[in-house]
């Protein structure tokens, strides 16, 4: 029989662990508001770019693409900062290029963390991505290629970050707050953008769009020195942590064992239906989240027809939501399970459900709704909220079907989510570029198709029982 530890012996919210789990929410906190600054930033970083290039440019020069004419900004406004000429198609490039560094390093990274320790790794994944976010505003003055490249390079230092955290997790999470601890840590992510989006256009308007990028570097480089004073890879060689709560920890992980170096065995990962089914969750739920992350300001400006500092605002309001329901959702989920109400399986499908089924009646209804206001919000809203619900679906699902490999797989179920990010933010772009209205009304459908796609697979074969090749061999000596 399951052993069930009771979640009493360690002391709840005043423990360590949850301590632990703030600290990785914070980080989380600061990793998305760096990926997210070029969303804000970039309504000032091209507003006006026809006008000004036309003043600025040599009497006979042509306005073209950044790709073609990248080594030259053209000086916008009164506030002394650079506007560029780029299409949408451009901005998609520039936009999906954080996510191809992340696709380069999810795996190995995952792998690397089990061996060297998720703290070193996560740790300077975070100041790497930091001092490249100080760096974004010159980039972008020398050129759309570059700005690429660092981009592509962030991608990678935030790779080897968001993968780290599900190693410490395995040697941290008992199985009963697994949802809650993840929900907690996880909903940094939408808090982050809620801040980012909430103030970036304050700053831009106030202090110019590059101090949208140097306020939260710096923020980012403060939070790693946090990191690597508190953080331990294991509970076991922790300064601070109580003997009670050590062992409270550490009995309730007893049935799943870890070895510090094991093979991956790939080929019966690539078998196993289960692991497809997440996979294909993550891909689905990427797809619509990117879009939303990525284009909800641009979406707001030109739909909604509002300034860069309401733009913001109102892009801000659908993470306050996210933050919300990620936190609430891994309560429901841990409380559901604690009380034997439902099996673990069918709380991960319901969860599961929720979060793919109802962004996507969100999305489909948003086009006819577009000459409404307050509907547009409301349902913008929605979209991230109820979408952040997976977190206690297939998200933390590779902790329940092979807790000993959690890392290496979750760095493979953000690749495919990645993937997805990628084509949906250059999809979007081609699409609008074409035309607003039915370009806008195309993403939404397809996003929708996807999602519903991801559902059906994950509600046929999706599994929450240790996978027979994840388990731990002992070995009898005779």
């Amino acid at each position: 029989m399951e052993e069930k530890p009771s979640t009493r012996k360690g002391r709840g919210f005043c423990s360590l662990r949850y301590g632990l789990a703030f600290i990785m929410h914070f980080s989380n906190f600061t990793l998305v508001t760096q990926r997210v600054s070029l969303s804000i930033a970039v309504i000032a970083m091209v507003n006006g770019t026809r006008q000004p290039a036309l003043s600025n440019g040599s009497a006979g020069e042509p306005v073209v693409d950044a790709l073609e004419d990248p080594g030259r900004p053209i000086q916008g406004f009164n506030a002394g900062t650079s506007v560029y000429a780029w299409s949408p198609e451009t901005q998609g490039i520039i936009f999906s290029s954080i996510s191809y560094g992340i696709i380069l390093t999810l795996i190995p990274s995952g792998y690397l963390a089990d061996i060297f320790g998720a703290k070193q790794m996560l740790g300077a994944g975070l100041l790497t991505s930091s001092l490249l976010t100080l760096c974004t505003p010159l980039a972008a003055d020398l050129g759309v290629t570059l700005l690429v490249v660092i981009r592509t390079l962030q991608g990678v230092a935030q790779g080897m970050a968001w993968t780290g955290q599900f190693t410490i997790w395995a040697k941290w999470a008992p199985p009963l707050e697994r949802s809650k601890l993840t929900s907690i840590a996880g909903s940094g992510a939408a808090f982050g953008s809620f801040i980012i989006l909430c103030v970036g256009g304050l700053i831009s308007q106030a202090l110019g769009w590059p101090f949208i990028f140097y306020i939260f570097g710096g923020i980012g480089c403060v939070c790693c020195l946090l990191w690597f004073t508190m953080i331990y890879d294991d509970p076991r060689h922790h300064p601070c942590i109580s003997v009670r709560e050590k062992e409270h920890i550490v009995s309730s992980l007893a049935q799943q064992p870890t070895s510090p170096r094991r093979s991956v065995p790939i080929k019966a990962m690539a078998r196993c239906l289960p692991l497809w089914a997440i996979f294909t969750g993550f891909f689905s739920h990427f797809w619509l989240c990117t879009i939303i992350i990525t284009y909800l300001p641009t979406y707001v400006s030109s739909v909604l027809h509002v300034s860069i500092r309401d733009s913001g605002l109102l892009s801000s309001l659908p993470f306050v939501a996210a933050s919300s329901c990620t936190i609430l959702g891994g309560q429901l989920a841990d409380f559901l399970l604690s009380r034997n109400l439902l099996r673990l399986i069918t709380v991960r499908k319901i969860f599961s459900s929720l979060g793919l089924l109802l962004p996507s009646l969100c999305a489909v209804a948003l086009p006819f709704v577009a000459s409404s206001y307050v509907t547009t919000i409301i349902l913008l809203i929605l979209i991230p909220g109820t979408s952040n619900l997976c977190d206690s679906g297939f998200i933390i699902n590779t902790l329940d079907v092979a807790p000993r490999y959690a890392s290496f797989l979750m760095g493979l179920s953000r690749g495919f989510g990645l993937m997805a990010g990628i084509i949906s933010s250059t999809a979007t772009g081609f699409l609008i570029s074409q035309d607003s209205v039915s370009g806008w009304r195309n993403v939404f459908f397809l996003s929708a198709a996807v999602n519903m796609f991801g559902l059906v697979f994950y509600l046929t074969f999706g599994q929450a029982e240790i996978q027979d090749w994840a388990k731990e061999r002992t070995l009898t000596r005779l």
